[in-house]
């Protein structure tokens, strides 16, 4: 996979050089390739922003320095062989855009070529977007209900999100079939607590059911531990669940946890209930 990432903040990328991605472009995984806006801007102060049309506070991002960047970065990975099927996307990370899911993280590793445009001060000129729709998928996304100085953060959790996703980056090809979120039987779940040696620590003990070597009870507990977490910190998972994924010892936690089954199927919690 190639990663295009056009920004005036360079050095604000340098994590991609370590840890898990960057193990992947050391072994040529992910190529990822970060290039500085100022680059065309030809007035002696490098100026990227102008006053926004209407009025209003900020600054807003001109578009002849991005349409002049992401121009050069599209004519490069083409002269490199980067189109390959399916072509590039662009993704615009913003406040205003779709939540980025791990659902949207596997639809994105499956991309060949990403060009990110992370935004800083009140955005980029709505022209740019809209003009690069025309070529590619266009991509906006939030990366939760906040507002950040710039993009450059967001595009350091989604490239970190969506590179594990492709073959060969983890070491264990089944580490992310578990992942909160992740699609499969824990759907839609949070991930349980995990544990490792020693088994007393500060004498703390591991659940007995860990060790017992019984492969079904320990799925059966994993599974009642991330009912635990869910409905402790992601209540609105479970309502929306779909209650045909559900068994019935998934019933009879949810039962335990104060969950109750409405007329329609949904799952609703009572006022009162305590956490088990």
């Amino acid at each position: 996979m190639r990663l295009d990432i056009v920004t005036i903040f360079p050095e604000y990328l340098e994590p991609l050089n370590v840890s898990l991605v960057g193990k992947a472009r050391a072994r040529g995984q992910l190529d990822v390739r970060v290039h500085d806006l100022r680059r065309w801007t030809y007035d002696r102060h490098h100026t990227v922003d102008d006053t926004p049309y209407g009025g209003g506070p900020g600054m807003v991002m001109k578009t002849e320095p991005w349409g002049e960047a992401l121009d050069t970065a599209l004519a490069d990975g083409y002269e490199a062989g980067a189109g390959g099927p399916g072509g590039p996307a662009l993704v615009v990370p913003t406040p205003s855009g779709r939540p980025f899911t791990q659902e949207l993280a596997v639809e994105l590793s499956q991309r060949p070529w990403l060009l990110f445009a992370p935004a800083r001060y009140e955005g980029i000129d709505r022209r740019v977007v809209d003009e690069y729709a025309t070529r590619m998928p266009v991509y906006e996304v939030s990366i939760g209900d906040y507002v950040l100085a710039g993009g450059e953060a967001a595009v350091l959790v989604i490239t970190e999100a969506v590179a594990r996703l492709l073959p060969g980056v983890l070491g264990n090809a089944e580490s992310h079939r578990d992942d909160s979120f992740a699609p499969g039987a824990m759907a839609d779940l949070l991930e349980g607590p995990v544990y490792t040696k020693p088994p007393v620590w500060r004498g703390r003990e591991i659940p007995d059911v860990l060790v017992s070597g019984h492969h079904g009870r320990i799925a059966r507990w994993r599974r009642d531990e991330a009912f635990r977490r869910t409905s402790a910190h992601r209540p609105d998972l479970i309502e929306r669940c779909d209650p045909a994924a559900l068994d019935k010892k998934d019933r009879e936690m949810l039962s335990i946890l104060g969950w109750r089954q409405g007329p329609d199927g949904r799952f609703w919690r009572d006022a009162d209930a305590v956490e088990q």
